[in-house]
């Protein structure tokens, strides 16, 4: 495993059973964010990142009982999170590294990622790899459930011209990663880019 894999994983495991209580307000955030991807009944999805799993279930709910969700993450204890509060039955889930999935090329409709992009190592390689999972003509969500300004002030820093999710850096390299980014938004109660797999 690399050192930037053990790095995430000692971050997000030792704070795994806290998480959700930390934010226990999002829920809607992720529900219209969900809703923005346009997902249709019996369509088949990932979770990029997981986590505890808070977006499962409206991405169950907007595929239904034919469609299929899956939730990809690299730390087991936010996996084991996501298991004890129920939301297993929305999604299976997956220990991975979503820069090498255990997936077939072509195989999804649609990719969200929740808070995934800032803690990649290689943001490019990745989003080659959620591409290649993605068929042509699907979906991609970058979301946060708060904007870049306001999470840098929660966690007390400024926003620097290179930060990733900036629009003049994320179209970019959107771009040659094999996606068309078609709405960006970055307000204090959401950051949410939208992205199409292009050929």
């Amino acid at each position: 495993m690399s050192e930037d894999h053990t790095h995430v994983q000692e971050f997000f495991g030792s704070r795994a059973a806290g998480w959700d209580s930390r934010f226990p307000d999002d829920g809607p955030a992720y529900a219209a964010a969900v809703a923005e991807l346009g997902l249709r009944e019996g369509e088949r999805v990932l979770d990029a990142g997981c986590g505890t799993g808070r977006a499962l279930t409206p991405l169950r709910a907007a595929v239904g009982a034919s469609g299929v969700v899956v939730g990809a993450d690299l730390t087991p204890e936010m996996l084991q999170a996501a298991v004890r509060a129920g939301r297993d039955r929305d999604g299976r889930l997956l220990l991975a590294d979503v820069a090498a999935l255990p997936l077939r090329s072509a195989s999804l409709d649609a990719v969200f990622a929740a808070g995934l992009i800032a803690h990649l190592p290689q943001p490019g390689e990745t989003l080659r790899e959620l591409r290649r999972v993605t068929r042509p003509g699907g979906t991609l969500a970058l979301f946060h459930p708060i904007g870049r300004a306001a999470l840098a002030a929660r966690q007390g820093r400024q926003i620097t011209p290179d930060d990733l999710r900036a629009e003049p850096n994320l179209g970019p390299l959107l771009a040659g990663s094999g996606w068309r980014m078609t709405s960006y938004v970055d307000q204090d109660s959401r950051f949410l880019a939208l992205a199409v797999r292009v050929d």
